[in-house]
C-alpha cells in the first residue's frame, strides 16, 4: 500500500505452481520515458486504462522509494509509448490473496519470456506478512529485477 506517495515494496522469484490461486489477471504494456537510478518516468497500459508514474530511486534496501501515477487518457498512453525509449515491458499481472495481503505475480512475455516475479506492497519497512509455498528467493533490491532494468536488458 502507499504510505504519503511512498511505496513500500518486497519482490521475489516463483518457486511453485501459483495458478489455482490468482483471482484476477490484467495484461499490462509499460515503457520508460526515462529511466536511471535516481528516477524513472513510464508509461503503463493496464487493460483500457493509461498511467503515468514518476518514481524517484529506491532507499538502499531496495524496499522503498517515492512514487506518483497519474490516469492518463487511453489514446494518450498509446501515443505516450510511441515516444518512450526502446524497450517494451510486456507482462500478466495475476492477483493472489495470502493471509492479510495480495500478491502481484507478473509474468513476463517477449523478451522476458519465462520470467516470473511476485511483488508484495507493504505499508512499513517492517510489516510482517506471509508467504505462501510457491514463493522463491527475495530479490528486493536488486536491480536486475526492476522493470526498468529489464526494458533495457534481457536476464
Amino acid at each position: 500500500m502507499k504510505n504519503n506517495s511512498i511505496e513500500i515494496e518486497r519482490k521475489f522469484l516463483i518457486s511453485g505452481d501459483f495458478t489455482p490461486y490468482v483471482i484476477k489477471k490484467e495484461r499490462i504494456i509499460q515503457a520508460y520515458l526515462t529511466a536511471d537510478t535516481k528516477r524513472t518516468v513510464r508509461v503503463r497500459i493496464k487493460g483500457e486504462k493509461a498511467f503515468l508514474t514518476i518514481k524517484g530511486g529506491a532507499n538502499p534496501n531496495g524496499f522503498s522509494h517515492l512514487e506518483f501515477e497519474y490516469p492518463i487518457p487511453f489514446q494518450d498512453g498509446q501515443a505516450i509509448l510511441d515516444l518512450a525509449q526502446p524497450g517494451i515491458i510486456e507482462k500478466e499481472r495475476n492477483y493472489i490473496p495470502y493471509g492479510d495481503h495480495i500478491y502481484e505475480v507478473d509474468v513476463f512475455h517477449g523478451k522476458h519470456e519465462g520470467l516470473v516475479i511476485a511483488e508484495l506492497e507493504l505499508q512499513s519497512e517492517d510489516e510482517e506478512f506471509e508467504k505462501p509455498e510457491w514463493l522463491g528467493i527475495e530479490v528486493t533490491g536488486d536491480e536486475r529485477y526492476y522493470n526498468a532494468y529489464l526494458a533495457s536488458h534481457i536476464l
